[in-house]
């Protein structure tokens, strides 16, 4: 058994084809073959299962891709610590993110970031939802994950940051602009904008209409962040209950007003990495300070 076996053998189970791994690969399907068939001569199972639209791990397929997962997840990091070291430089932090986190969390953050440690580069790659922010981070070379945080993640270190109460979103000239709080049960008498769907904040917002017996109007109108709910509740679509976010526009410089529906639970945000310990020290730092800059919890 060859790490370059494991390798291909993790990259077969993600795409779920032999001929996709060979073209990103440059080799041929026989040889990505190879690299499975001897994983499982050596192992003594199957570990993958050939079906007509490509190949899925067995159930014994499914243990060693996480395993290996882990094991290629931390050693690829090792190698690229060893390396910084080896330059001497800076070396790189790489972050996912969802579409508003830099706004709205990070902004001072990496400017200030960027005055105290500027041999350090920052990547930033975006993801259209926390799950796939979980999902980026069992690949080589990601640091940091910014992520609504919600159940454990195997393999996943999960730290909170903030934590965001809800609040409705209205027009300035809406009848409720002008109250001091909203109670959850007068949502229900409202058409609101959809939050993204598939999220991680709908499903907390979801849960908590559910355990408040509240059952909602759902509006014809969804989005895709958070950003674009407020912005068509300035154009007067409808209303949204979104998190007070950092950044929204001022009551006094908008057309709109958030407010607060105390009953629904904050939503907590923050980071999530595979191990905080093998961290470099540019991305601890950069962390740090976003929460620093964020607030903390």
């Amino acid at each position: 058994m060859t790490l370059d076996d494991l390798r291909v053998f993790v990259a077969v189970c993600r795409a779920g084809s032999l001929s996709a791994v060979a073209r990103e690969l440059g080799c041929t399907q026989s040889a990505v073959s190879q690299h499975v068939r001897r994983l499982e001569r050596e192992v003594g199972v199957s570990l993958v299962e050939r079906q007509p639209r490509g190949v899925v791990p067995t159930g014994a397929g499914s243990v060693l891709r996480q395993a290996a997962e882990e094991g290629i997840s931390g050693l690829d990091l090792a190698l690229r610590r060893l390396a910084e070291l080896a330059r001497g430089d800076g070396g790189v932090v790489r972050i996912a993110t969802g579409s508003a986190t830099v706004r709205h969390f990070m902004a001072s953050a990496v400017a200030d970031f960027r005055r105290r440690y500027p041999g350090v580069s920052l990547e930033f790659r975006t993801e259209n939802s926390s799950r796939s922010c979980f999902a980026a981070l069992q690949e080589p070379g990601l640091d940091l994950a910014w992520v609504t945080l919600g159940e454990p993640v195997r393999g996943v270190e999960q730290r909170p940051v903030a934590r965001l109460p809800w609040v409705l979103a209205v027009p300035a000239d809406d009848e409720l602009a002008g109250r001091e709080r909203i109670e959850a049960a007068e949502l229900a008498g409202l058409r609101l904008i959809g939050l993204p769907e598939g999220s991680t904040s709908r499903a907390r917002l979801e849960s908590a209409y559910a355990e408040l017996g509240m059952v909602t109007t759902a509006s014809e109108t969804s989005v895709a962040d958070w950003d674009t709910a407020v912005l068509l509740v300035e154009l007067g679509v409808g209303h949204a209950v979104v998190p007070d976010l950092p950044g929204w526009p001022s009551p006094a410089g908008s057309g709109l007003r958030f407010v607060p529906v105390p009953e629904l639970p904050p939503l907590t945000v923050g980071w999530a990495v595979r191990r905080w310990d093998t961290l470099s020290v540019s991305a601890r730092a950069f962390a740090d300070t976003v929460a620093r800059h964020t607030g903390g919890t």
